[in-house]
């Protein structure tokens, strides 16, 4: 793929992922609700939560991403690859996780539906698109998995701590004050698991769609 069209792939993604982050912001400011929160707190409170879904964070990296290789798409380094893995399994584990967990509980409508799918939808998909037809290929690796899987536990750590402290959780399927301590641990070793399946998948992707076109790595 030459590299003027790698890089437009790679500035749709960061321009949808902006709109999508951006717009989710203006509606937090505005007072709406997400998930399932029935109480409008202040606004200091809504922006501390707002950069507190892991949905959020996601989002937030696959557009720092994109930004990068939106200038250099054969961007590279030992750092970055790390960065890469852990976008590329954060934003896919977003997406799965809202379609089977949190979608069949959520009633959205008008922007706040519309918003909803551009985070946990539209962007999860054509991040995993670009990621396909415009790499880079062969930087993904088997130990960057293990790397990757520092920040949701760092984060799953935060929020359990959090949500200890001022009983508010972010998601329902890790509400200990709902599904008790086991359950919600329970939980979130199943999503561990999947985090590190995904990334298991991207290497075996990743060295798949390099030997078939070896000169895009």
């Amino acid at each position: 793929m030459k590299p003027t069209t790698a890089r437009a792939i790679h500035g749709v993604v960061a321009v949808v992922a902006a709109v999508a982050v951006v717009w989710q912001l203006a509606l937090i400011v505005n007072g709406e609700a997400v998930l399932n929160e029935s109480s409008r707190p202040d606004l200091g409170v809504r922006l501390a939560r707002f950069v507190s879904y892991f949905t959020v964070l996601s989002n937030l990296l696959v557009l720092g991403c994109s930004v990068v290789l939106a200038r250099n798409p054969l961007h590279d380094g030992l750092r970055w690859r790390l960065v890469r893995m852990a976008t590329m399994v954060g934003i896919t584990v977003t997406g799965v996780v809202h379609w089977f967990l949190l979608r069949p509980l959520l009633d959205l409508s008008g922007s706040s539906y519309a918003v909803d799918k551009l985070l946990h939808v539209v962007v999860p998909v054509l991040a995993l698109v670009a990621w396909v037809v415009a790499g880079p290929r062969g930087q993904a690796a088997r130990p960057q998995v293990l790397g990757a899987l520092l920040w949701p536990l760092l984060w799953s750590a935060l929020t359990l701590l959090r949500g200890a402290v001022t009983g508010w959780w972010p998601y329902p399927f890790i509400d200990v004050d709902e599904l008790g301590w086991a359950r919600v641990l329970a939980n979130l070793v199943g999503v561990a698991v999947l985090f590190a399946l995904c990334g298991f998948a991207f290497v075996a992707a990743d060295r798949a769609l390099a030997r078939r076109s070896p000169r895009a790595a």
